[in-house]
């Protein structure tokens, strides 16, 4: 009977004695700061900012200090009882917004479809959009499951998801791109988007961030009114008996 309890004492003490040999677990790390870019595909301003600047982070090591966030619909506008969707630079980019919008589906890892996109938005800057597909095998990617998305009603449903995610940006975005970082839009300084992730980020500031210290007036701004962005809702999901009703559309040629 000793011999059971001692048995049994050392089976209660086991996880204790385990916790005392093993290392202790290493302690979380700060917060990523959240960038998310809302966009839409054949805006030029997009398209360089993405292969010319957004594209940097990934190189310089910003990368792990944010969490990014890609929302391809931009100016885009659906219109009428059937939820047709109208892009702004007409149907082309309705069906690239589509097309990105599947990637990231397809994809989940940020860097196989930001890979992806970053190829198509090079092709959109230099005029060849046509060869989208080819970023496919330049990037060693199957292409069934992006090409049966955007073939397909789903396509469809995840632009007007993101549809849905722009339209209730609090405040509205103005133009694309918009950048948000920290939960705060940059409006036209977007493009010094590092120094406010380097700013808000509080671990060890990846070396990107030296010689960054700069005055942030439009975010400071921001902040003393109370207008950083929010949601309208946190809930995106399509509502029962749109998703039969969704159609890519032809778009305004402008």
């Amino acid at each position: 009977m000793a011999g059971s309890r001692r048995a049994l004492r050392f089976v209660l003490l086991l996880p204790a004695i385990l916790g005392a040999l093993l290392p202790p677990a290493a302690a979380a790390g700060p917060p990523k700061v959240s960038l998310a870019l809302y966009y839409e595909t054949l805006c030029p301003y997009c398209s360089r900012f993405i292969v010319t600047r957004l594209a940097g982070i990934f190189d310089s090591g910003l990368i792990h200090a944010v969490d990014l966030l890609l929302v391809p619909y931009g100016n885009a506008h659906v219109r009428g009882a059937n939820n047709t969707i109208s892009c702004q630079h007409g149907p082309d980019e309705c069906l690239l917004n589509n097309v990105e919008a599947c990637a990231i589906n397809a994809w989940p890892d940020l860097n196989v479809h930001f890979g992806f996109i970053n190829c198509v938005e090079d092709l959109v800057m230099n005029r060849k959009r046509e060869e989208w597909k080819s970023c496919f095998q330049k990037q060693g990617l199957d292409p069934k499951p992006v090409m049966e998305c955007y073939n397909s009603e789903h396509g469809h449903k995840l632009s007007l998801k993101y549809g849905k995610q722009t339209d209730a940006l609090v405040p509205p975005h103005k133009y694309v791109p918009w950048v948000v970082v920290d939960g705060q839009p940059l409006y036209d300084d977007y493009e010094n988007f590092e120094a406010y992730v380097c700013k808000a980020y509080k671990g060890h500031p990846p070396k990107i961030c030296q010689g960054l210290g700069r005055d942030y007036p439009i975010v400071q701004q921001v902040v003393e009114a109370g207008t950083g962005v929010t949601y309208n809702s946190g809930d995106f999901e399509l509502d029962e008996g749109v998703e039969d009703e969704i159609k890519m559309v032809q778009g305004d040629d402008n």
